[in-house]
């Protein structure tokens, strides 16, 4: 009987332990909202980059994801720059595509 009590008390305090772990592994979600914001704010301030192009910003841990669809390479280094300048992102990774024939 012993014995079930120490597996028991070792599996709970692995639990928790990982439970610790699990609630610090999504990163500060309220910075990261910030720093969509503000891309998202340096993106419109480029008319170029304004409709019928798309430009969709998501940011983790302050990396920043830019995808959507543009009509030019240079529009679509234009956000990569744009992007770069907002304060807070460390980290800017750029899968806009081109959509040729606009």
């Amino acid at each position: 009987m012993r014995r079930r009590s120490s597996c028991g008390i070792a599996a709970l305090g692995l639990v928790l332990a990982l439970g610790g772990c699990a609630s610090t592994q999504g990163g500060d979600r309220s910075g990261d909202d910030q720093i969509t914001a503000a891309v998202q704010a340096q993106i419109k301030q480029h008319p170029a980059l304004a409709a019928p192009n798309h430009v969709y910003v998501s940011t983790r841990n302050g990396t920043v994801y830019l995808s959507g669809q543009v009509s030019t390479d240079l529009q679509r280094q234009e956000a990569e720059t744009a992007a770069r300048q907002a304060p807070g992102v460390t980290t800017v990774v750029n899968t806009i595509s081109l959509i040729y024939g606009r």
